[in-house]
């Protein structure tokens, strides 16, 4: 095989870690985009774009590499909730999940600048909250700091004893990069995976 370098265009920890699982050789680029929302765009839309828009601006810098970024949002009825920042409106986004789903879309896009070729995918998992007590949401903000993370929690770590349920075709899509889609990517991009 024709080695390719394979870059991820981000500079998250968790999609780090998440790719890193496959034993593939990668380097980790900054995409330095901005991440508005346009006007009233769905969040289907939201995230494909920017997941685009991420993997573009490093693919136009490396463009022999296969480059992937990805990108993901919440949704809670029709409201897109970022990364909370502060444990002030961590507090304020759990308490308004309680008892209810939310959504996360996570978007992949690949461009394998060798080939001149592109793909994508969205990844869908939807997450039951119980009904969380004021005491419950300000211990696991103290123990699990996810100010971070969309939604306001970690689902690889406390934050799994937050839900009732999690539907999803694909675990690690919650957590920001669906494994299972990237494995099939990559190998149709000539990666030897697993």
């Amino acid at each position: 095989m024709f080695f390719k370098g394979l870059i991820l265009a981000s500079t998250s920890p968790y999609r780090r870690a998440l790719l890193g699982r496959l034993g593939v050789p990668f380097e980790c680029v900054a995409p330095e985009t901005a991440e508005a929302r346009i006007d009233e765009e769905p969040p289907e839309e939201l995230v494909r774009r920017l997941a685009r828009l991420k993997a573009e601006a490093v693919a136009a810098r490396y463009p022999k590499a296969v480059v992937i970024g990805s990108d993901q949002v919440a949704v809670r009825g029709k409201e897109i909730l970022g990364k909370p920042g502060t444990p002030e409106r961590c507090r304020a986004q759990l308490a308004a999940s309680s008892g209810r789903k939310l959504t996360f879309l996570t978007a992949v896009h690949i461009i394998d600048g060798a080939e001149h070729r592109e793909e994508s995918h969205v990844d869908g998992t939807v997450v039951t909250f119980r009904e969380l007590a004021p005491a419950e949401i300000d211990r696991y903000i103290a123990a699990d700091q996810p100010l971070d993370c969309a939604g306001g929690f970690k689902a690889e770590s406390l934050g799994i004893g937050l839900f009732e349920r999690i539907e999803s075709e694909d675990p690690t899509g919650l957590t920001g990069l669906p494994l299972i889609w990237v494995c099939g990517a990559l190998r149709r991009a000539g990666f030897s995976v697993p």
